[in-house]
C-alpha cells in the first residue's frame, strides 16, 4: 500500500466507521483521490464502502491490524527480534506486533524456528524458505487466522522453548494483561506453560486499559517491547511489578528499564535494520 492509503486504513482501524469527506480532510486530497484509494482497500477486503463512508470489515483481520501504529510495530518489532540467536527456537503469538516480529527474526538471523498458533504469520513466513515453521492444530477463527481450542495445548506439549513472543490488548497493575477474545488468551496461557520466558511485544497505547479476559499476570512475564510514548506511571507499574521493560524510540534506540527497582539504563544506539520507506515512515 502507498503511504497515504496506510495512513487511511490506520483511520479506518481506529474509528471503525469513517466519512469519505473526513477521510479526504486528513489526506489533504481530493475526495476523487480518496475514492480510488478506498477502492485499492475495498478489493484487498480489507474494508468496505458504504455511502459516504468507508468500514473495517473486520477489527479481527490482522492484514488490517497490521497498518495501524505500523512504524511503531515495525522498530519494536526489529528490536526485539534482534535478541534471538542463529538456530533459535522460538514461539510467536497471534498478533499484528507479533506478525512483524515473526518476519524480522526470519530476515536477521538464520536457522531458526518459529512455532506459532496464527495461520496467517504462518502464510507470511513462507517468504523466508530458510526459516522453519511449525503451525499449531486446532480451529481457525475465521476473521483472526488463529488456531484455539484443546488442539493447540495438546500441540504445544510436544515442546519446550526458551522464549514465547505475545501480544496483548490491555495491562493495569490491577489486572496485569488481558486480552479481547477468551479463546486466544486460553491458548496464550498454554503456550506460555511451554516457555522458560514470555516476552510482550505491543504499543504503549494498550498499557494502562485492560481488555475483558485475564490473559497473564505481570508475573508471568519476563520483558516488555513497546515504544516510548506510553505513560511513564504504565513503566512503573511493570518494573515494579518485575518485569523489565525496553521502550523503542522514533530513531530506533533502546532503552531498558531496569525491574530491580524501575532504574534506567543507558539508551542503545538506533537499530537500523529497515527499509529506506519504513525509516521515512517514523
Amino acid at each position: 500500500m502507498s503511504s497515504r492509503q496506510t495512513t487511511l486504513l490506520e483511520a479506518i482501524v481506529a474509528a471503525g466507521r469513517v466519512a469519505v469527506t473526513e477521510l479526504a480532510q486528513l489526506a489533504e486530497v481530493s475526495a476523487v483521490t480518496i475514492r480510488k484509494d478506498l477502492d485499492a482497500l475495498e478489493s484487498r477486503g480489507l474494508i468496505r464502502r458504504e455511502r459516504g463512508f468507508a468500514v473495517l470489515v473486520s477489527a479481527d483481520d490482522p492484514a488490517g491490524r497490521l497498518a495501524y501504529h505500523y512504524a511503531d510495530k515495525a522498530r519494536i518489532a526489529r528490536a526485539a527480534a534482534g535478541t534471538v540467536h542463529d538456530g533459535e527456537m522460538v514461539m510467536v503469538e497471534a498478533g499484528s506486533c507479533c506478525t512483524l516480529l515473526a518476519e524480522q527474526i526470519a530476515t536477521q538471523h538464520s536457522g531458526t524456528t518459529i512455532i506459532t498458533n496464527s495461520a496467517f504469520i504462518a502464510d507470511r513466513l513462507r517468504a523466508f524458505p530458510a526459516t522453519r515453521v511449525i503451525l499449531l492444530g486446532g480451529e481457525q477463527q475465521p476473521d483472526s487466522r488463529v488456531m484455539v481450542g484443546p488442539m493447540v495445548e495438546l500441540c504445544a506439549q510436544q515442546f519446550l522453548v526458551d522464549r514465547l513472543f505475545v501480544g496483548t490488548d490491555g495491562f493495569t497493575a490491577e489486572h496485569g494483561f488481558t486480552a479481547r477474545d477468551y479463546l486466544r488468551a486460553t491458548a496464550v496461557r498454554a503456550l506460555a506453560e511451554r516457555a522458560e520466558h514470555v516476552v510482550v511485544v505491543t504499543e504503549s497505547e494498550k498499557l494502562g486499559g485492560h481488555g475483558p479476559v485475564p490473559l497473564l499476570p505481570a508475573s508471568a512475564v519476563s520483558t516488555v517491547w513497546t515504544d516510548t510514548a506510553g505513560d511513564p506511571a504504565q513503566i512503573t507499574a511493570l518494573t515494579d511489578s518485575g518485569v523489565r521493560v525496553v521502550t523503542v524510540s522514533p530513531s530506533g534506540a533502546t532503552t531498558t528499564h531496569s525491574a530491580a527497582a524501575g532504574a534506567t539504563t543507558r539508551p542503545t544506539a538506533a537499530i537500523r535494520t529497515g527499509t529506506p520507506e519504513e525509516e521515512q515512515s517514523s
